[in-house]
């Protein structure tokens, strides 16, 4: 199987700027952050990012204030890392994943008590 290109640049901006989240930003509101999945488009301009805070909800919405804010020092430090022609515009949007996960366990709980 054959990987397409824009799914190996997916895998590298994960790793890096995961990194730079857990170590290069210095911006007080970003908390406690992972980056679970970034996805691209097909011809590299574009990247959703898609990160897991853990914490209240003004913590979260501060974390994500502080990451769009990063926004242009990120695509930054990228262009000077990575080897690419374009490096792509970052969307950064909130995973909820775990919270659906959470109510349903608690649903098939409910239902296996039952």
């Amino acid at each position: 199987m054959r990987f397409k290109r824009s799914e190996r640049i997916q895998e590298l901006l994960l790793e890096e700027i995961s990194k730079l989240v857990h170590h290069g930003l210095k911006d007080p509101r970003i908390g406690f952050a992972t980056i679970t999945q970034v996805d691209v488009t097909d011809n590299l301009k574009h990247a959703n990012i898609y990160v897991s805070v853990m914490g209240t909800d003004e913590e979260k919405e501060n974390t994500m204030d502080g990451l769009i804010s990063a926004k242009g020092f990120i695509r930054k430090f990228l262009g000077k890392n990575l080897y690419l022609r374009y490096i792509p515009q970052l969307d950064f949007k909130h995973d909820d994943t775990q919270n659906r996960v959470d109510k349903i366990s608690k649903i098939l709980r409910d239902l296996h008590l039952e």
